[in-house]
């Protein structure tokens, strides 16, 4: 890969992270007298929270509020460590890191990106750790207003020299509309099917370093 700059998407990416977030999402969907099984809320894991609370369950503005203030009273101390890394991925950052500048790039709240990326003694490695602006903003409620902000804040003006990793189609679809080029990662919550528009698709960790390292 011939890319300096290495986006890449957090949850599904980097660390497996549906414990925490579907039993947040199961206690804030029970106080609507909801009631569904924690491995049928893995749709929750990757695109922003705004989306799937309004297209899974139909919640409107005010719904979509109370029921994340009931997920992040379990989130916000429990839920956000309740995650571990993807086997290699640490070493693959880490080889990445000596030639190449990595960034984080995730729908999720920053803070919340920062915390679970220091939890893990990840910071070294990135550049830069780049989020939305929070579940009740929408200035970077997409993941392509999310790579875009990841862009200008380190001044990356040349599209051709970034790429964009992730396992879900808003991560694909989301580089595409800006012009870069993306990385479907199949051992995270995406399916095959979500990656018609990425440029290169690997199954496990150890493929993808291979595009990166001979």
């Amino acid at each position: 890969m011939r890319q300096k700059h290495i986006l890449f998407d957090l949850d599904g990416t980097i660390v497996r992270s549906d414990p925490g977030i579907t039993k947040g999402v199961q206690k804030s969907l029970e106080h609507f007298g909801i009631y569904e099984k924690l491995e049928d809320l893995k749709k929750f894991v990757g695109p922003p929270m705004v989306e799937s609370y309004t297209s899974f369950y139909g919640f409107d503005l005010k719904q979509y509020e109370e029921a994340l203030s009931v997920f992040h009273k379990y989130y916000k101390n429990t839920g956000i460590f309740e995650c571990e890394l993807y086997d290699g991925i640490e070493e693959l950052l880490k080889e990445l890191s000596v030639n190449y500048k990595l960034y984080i790039a995730t729908s999720k709240p920053e803070f919340e990106a920062r915390r679970v990326i220091e939890h893990f003694e990840l910071n070294k490695y990135f550049t830069f750790v780049g989020g939305s602006d929070g579940d009740f903003n929408t200035k970077r409620a997409t993941k392509a207003a999310v790579i875009e902000y990841v862009l200008k804040s380190n001044k990356i003006e040349d599209k051709d020299a970034a790429v964009m990793i992730g396992d879900k189609s808003h991560d694909i679809v989301g580089a595409k509309n800006l012009g870069l080029k993306s990385i479907g990662v199949l051992y995270g919550y995406g399916g095959l099917d979500e990656f018609t528009d990425a440029n290169y698709i690997v199954k496990s960790v150890k493929d993808l370093r291979e595009m990166f390292i001979c």
